[in-house]
């Protein structure tokens, strides 16, 4: 699909880049990319940086302090405690961070992750009276929670007390019956940070009742780092503010895991010894974590994070990338189910969202698979997976189309939803999906545009053959970490002449490239482009979007394009 390339702020006031390398010591590529993303003048050293020091206090946050107080105050009268998770990466994390620290305070702790396929995302009345009856006092949520209205007032009524960490977007009701609710989305929360991820959130409350015990709060954030910053780049969030020093500080503890369920999730994913980086984390590890909670019982997961024998840490790390492998699977069958729906069905190419449903789809892995045709379509998708007239959806957006937004204009015929901008759950009777199906579609007709719908390519700047060094490429490591928000830069470079092309990779997948430029040449690899091999000769033009990276053969390293896109001139 054609892309449009955009390219970031290019109106920089002349000499403003190069002041700023002055005044910093930093390459006017670096000074370039960080203006002409927003990052202002005065803030370039503390983005370098990644201070602890830049941490936000937790207490800024609405209710933390009651939230705080009501945890200590359970932890000395010795009441029950539990940790009510999500089956996600980011629930998963969260659960055990939370869980981990109050056991350390002397805490009667356990923990409960919903079951996906039984119970089905966040707090549910059969779950709330399995605790009560298990002696719980005071029900503490992560990941979750935002939206249960009547299950804390029936929490509530058993005689619990619930304290609320979330960090989806809030609904019009909120459940004001929670003892304390802390979401930095929550109407009236002047915290100055709102992307935070439900971990984040999380290990916002274990710092905020580390300061109302006087303990050590940079201990306690060197202790849980790695734990945030997984569940951080796994539930996507912009890795800008608060969210890049948290992971920036976890990354470097995963290095050098002290958790033998980390060390031993490396080895089976292939990254031990690596330096770990957020794309190692987004695509090596949290899927491994993320296989438990969509195939079998997250608690596996958590169990991996918590324990201390080695041996056991090996073996669940195994059962997890065995149930990651079967994960794919099943995945790759439902894409194929669902392009084959989309295939005989000529009215999807009218639609701007994409509601597919089918009878027994697994819903653990249906958000991937959205996600997977939405970015082959560039449309909003959303699956659907139903039995017994009852069915449960699963979506994924794009740009200029806020998901929760639309869902919130279709309630009528859900039964139940929750999420964000980009990602969201559902619940509707299979009665319901068609005029569902018209209603959403009905509402993007009013809101996306042809060009909304194709997709974009943010570049950060052109640059010229000279650029395009091994001193520019591990300059840009600085800029690190990199994710949503905080993108791995992107170049342009025009008139490109190809020297030859092929076709690589055991399917013939990807494409590897010489490129010659301003009398330089360039080896370049665009993963997933094989199919354009046929389209180049020896001698042709093209302009070229890529990133700078680093190839390390027989300890020589040279620059390598990596390409994103390119267009034919000729």
């Amino acid at each position: 699909m054609e892309k449009i390339w955009q390219y970031r702020n290019s109106s920089l006031p002349k000499g403003k880049a190069e002041n700023a390398a002055r005044r910093f010591s930093i390459p006017e590529m670096a000074a370039t990319i960080l203006l002409n993303r927003g990052v202002k003048e005065d803030e370039i050293p503390s983005f370098l940086k990644k201070s602890m020091r830049d941490i936000l206090n937790p207490m800024l946050l609405s209710e933390m302090d009651k939230a705080a107080a009501r945890i200590v105050t359970a932890i000395e009268n010795g009441e029950k405690i539990t940790v009510y998770g999500d089956y996600d990466v980011d629930g998963i994390t969260s659960t055990a961070m939370v869980y981990d620290f109050l056991k350390s305070q002397g805490a009667r702790i356990s923990y409960y992750i919903p079951d996906r396929k039984d119970e089905g995302y966040g707090i549910n009345i059969m779950a709330v009276n399995k605790l009560q009856k298990s002696g719980t006092k005071l029900l503490i949520t992560v990941d979750c929670g935002i939206t249960a209205v009547g299950e804390v007032e029936f929490a509530m009524l058993q005689g619990m007390d619930v304290i609320i960490t979330d960090h989806h977007t809030c609904k019009d009701k909120l459940p004001e019956a929670a003892a304390a609710i802390i979401n930095p989305k929550k109407p009236g929360c002047e915290y100055p940070f709102d992307a935070l991820a439900g971990v984040g959130v999380a290990f916002k409350l274990i710092l905020a009742v580390t300061m109302r015990l006087g303990q050590n709060t940079t201990e306690c954030f060197k202790r849980y780092a790695d734990l945030a910053a997984i569940g951080t780049i796994a539930d996507v969030v912009s890795l800008t503010g608060e969210n890049r020093i948290i992971v920036d500080k976890g990354l470097a503890m995963l290095r050098e895991p002290r958790r033998p369920g980390l060390e031993a999730l490396k080895d089976v994913a292939g990254i031990g010894g690596k330096n770990v980086t957020s794309s190692n984390v987004a695509f090596a590890i949290a899927p491994r974590l993320n296989a438990a909670g969509r195939l079998g019982t997250a608690a596996t997961a958590v169990e991996l994070l918590l324990t201390d024998d080695t041996a056991a840490a090996r073996r669940i790390a195994e059962e997890l990338d065995a149930e990651n492998k079967e994960r794919q699977a099943t995945e790759q069958d439902i894409y194929g189910e669902a392009l084959d729906i989309i295939a005989k069905n000529p009215e999807y190419d009218k639609k701007k969202v994409l509601v597919l449903a089918h009878e027994g789809w697994h819903h653990g892995v249906i958000g991937i698979v959205a996600s997977k045709i939405g970015d082959l379509f560039y449309k909003p998708c959303i699956l659907i997976s139903h039995s017994n007239g009852i069915g449960k959806g699963s979506g994924r957006s794009i740009p200029g189309f806020n998901l929760f937004d639309a869902l919130s204009e279709c309630e009528n015929y859900l039964t139940d939803f929750g999420g964000h901008a980009v990602a969201a759950g559902l619940n509707i009777n299979v009665s319901d999906i068609d005029a569902f199906d018209k209603a959403i579609n009905k509402y993007a007709d009013g809101l996306l545009t042809e060009r909304d719908m194709v997709p974009k390519l943010n570049i950060d700047c052109a640059i010229s053959p000279a650029e395009a060094t091994i001193r520019n490429a591990h300059m840009l490591e600085r800029l690190e970490p990199f994710g949503m928000g905080n993108e791995k830069p992107l170049f342009s470079m025009t008139n490109m002449i190809v020297r030859d092309a092929a076709a690589v990779g055991s399917d013939k997948r990807h494409l590897r490239m010489r490129l010659e430029c301003g009398g330089m040449s360039f080896g370049a690899i665009g993963f997933g482009m094989g199919h354009m091999t046929g389209l180049l000769r020896q001698g042709s033009r093209i302009d070229a979007a890529f990133g700078l990276d680093i190839n390390t053969y027989m300890g020589n390293e040279s620059v390598q394009l990596l390409l994103k896109d390119l267009k034919i001139r000729q």
